[in-house]
């Protein structure tokens, strides 16, 4: 046997096979898929108490719907332009308006 074939012997124990790093890059891909799904479950959460805690002290009212009587509609307006920070214009369905118009 030949030096040659020898190191082509041991060259082709320790060759880099491409099914081998692909398995390699798969579980590396998978690893950091499951870490960054596992920190999206676990900051949603506290992120969404943060922004709770955030509204509650700056006194927002999160109240947006609302019911009314059949074949009874309104429209109601806030302006921070209006003379009151609580004055509310009303206004029917019909034009009538009612309250700081």
């Amino acid at each position: 046997m030949s030096p040659e074939d020898q190191w082509e012997a041991v060259r082709g124990e320790r060759a880099w096979r491409l099914g081998s790093a692909g398995i390699g890059v798969l579980r590396i891909s998978l690893l950091f898929g499951s870490a960054a799904i596992a920190f999206a479950l676990l900051a949603t959460p506290l992120l969404d108490q943060r922004t709770r805690l955030d509204s509650a002290r700056a006194n927002l009212d999160m109240m947006s719907t609302g019911s009314i009587g059949q074949g009874h509609s309104y429209t109601v307006r806030r302006s921070v332009l209006q003379s009151s920070p609580t004055a509310v214009c009303v206004i029917r369905a019909n034009g009538a308006r009612s309250g700081d118009c």
